[in-house]
């Protein structure tokens, strides 16, 4: 007999040795996404339905939202789910079917553009403050034309408006789009240039939505001088054309929305900067008031003015009479000052004098060479009274004279040994 979960876990091991791993097509019904980040729903077809989890690190690595009724093709396991005992597949790979090669060739394109730089945020641009002129791309006979312009005519009826026709679906639509893109970049009518470009469509399949994946097309939104705000089908649908621009919007309507604030916005954004306007002039005629009732003030009463300077006239004559005696006394001062310091400096100086005069004698005194006589030295002179310092400048037979401490001598110069 079996336990219930020793049961379940031996059907969960069978399932897994004869079926994993797994890949199933089918669609979506029920799709939730927990605060955790696992998914949970159902994949079903016309004869039956199998529940699903995908866990978040599955799920994270998704390129596409998934939603109801979306057909999917999953990789994964199956699996009992023991507290229940209900069958489900565990979905560890998820991507729309039916367009497997077109999804390969987006994710393809994506990776090629941006490694070239055209999706980084760096380089996408400001949307106007204030826009005047609006350009639309899109085709004539769409839906979405209809709601851009309903969108703009409700919030700004002032901006002007140019639609710039281009088809958004088939063979020939990127090349109509990148030329109704550059026509809208070179545009000069009678209200200016164009300011902003919008790229728009409805809602559709991958394969409807395929000419917004051109690489064409999205190099020219790229490389729009305007900016560019793209809304192309519903929230949950991207395109290429939608990293590339400067502003994506979930739906052409919300793109509409984002590049026009409301008339009344902008009405109450004039009546503030008047309002600010009004209470800066009062202020500075208030302030301007107040300074001329000041100089007012003083004009009025020119008896002060002329009391203030009379005694400012009393005061400097004052000064000026004083300032004889008052210089007197600072001479008288000073003479006395000098009186008393003169004698010391005089004595000072004359001690100094004394000083460099006995230290100039101890060394003259040192340089008087009968100091060196008395010491047993003797200097020679010939006839001439020259000094004689070399051997070589006497010889044999002449005549010199030692100078001594006490006087001189005589002498006669020999060879060795004469």
């Amino acid at each position: 007999m079996w336990a219930v979960g020793s049961l379940v876990r031996a059907v969960a091991d069978t399932l897994s040795a004869r079926f994993n791993p797994v890949a199933v097509q089918g669609e979506i019904s029920g799709f939730s996404r927990a605060s955790s980040g696992h998914c949970y729903f159902s994949l079903k077809d016309d004869s039956g339905q199998i529940r699903c989890a995908m866990f978040r690190r599955a799920a994270d690595a998704l390129s596409f939202p998934p939603r109801d009724g979306l057909r999917v093709q999953v990789r994964g396991r199956l699996d009992v789910y023991g507290p229940r005992g209900d069958l489900q597949l565990i979905v560890e790979n998820m991507r729309a079917a039916g367009q497997g090669s077109l999804f390969e060739q987006f994710l393809r394109l994506k990776a090629l553009l941006e490694a070239q730089g055209l999706f980084d945020a760096g380089r996408k641009r400001e949307l106007p403050a204030q826009v005047r002129h609006v350009a639309v791309v899109t085709s004539l006979g769409a839906a979405a034309l209809r709601d851009v312009v309903t969108a703009l005519h409700r919030r700004v009826p002032h901006v002007a408006v140019t639609v710039f026709p281009a088809s958004v679906q088939g063979a020939q639509a990127p090349a109509e789009l990148v030329g109704a893109m550059d026509l809208a970049n070179r545009y000069r009518g009678e209200r200016g240039p164009c300011e902003l470009i919008l790229l728009v469509r409805g809602g559709g399949s991958l394969e409807d939505l395929w000419a917004f994946n051109d690489e064409a097309v999205v190099r020219a939104v790229a490389g729009s001088s305007l900016p560019v705000v793209v809304g192309v089908g519903h929230e949950t649908d991207f395109t290429l054309a939608d990293f590339a621009a400067d502003l994506r919007a979930p739906t052409p309507t919300a793109a509409a929305e984002l590049c026009s604030a409301p008339r009344e916005q902008r009405l109450g954004e004039l009546a503030y900067l008047q309002e600010r306007l009004r209470d800066g002039l009062n202020d500075l005629m208030n302030e301007h008031a107040q300074r001329l009732d000041r100089v007012a003030a003083h004009l009025g009463r020119p008896a002060a003015r002329v009391g203030a300077a009379r005694e400012m006239l009393q005061m400097l004559q004052g000064r000026l009479q004083a300032a004889p005696s008052l210089w007197l006394q600072r001479q008288h001062w000073t003479h006395a000052q000098l009186g008393k310091a003169l004698p010391a400096a005089m004595d000072s100086q004359l001690q100094q004098q004394r000083q460099r005069l006995q230290r100039s004698e101890a060394a003259l005194s040192l340089l008087d060479p009968r100091l060196v006589l008395r010491r047993g030295y003797a200097y020679l002179t010939d006839e001439q009274g020259r000094a004689i310092t070399h051997v070589g400048q006497v010889s044999s037979g002449d005549r010199l004279t030692a100078t001594l401490a006490d006087g001189t001598l005589p002498l006669q110069v020999h060879e060795p040994g004469a």
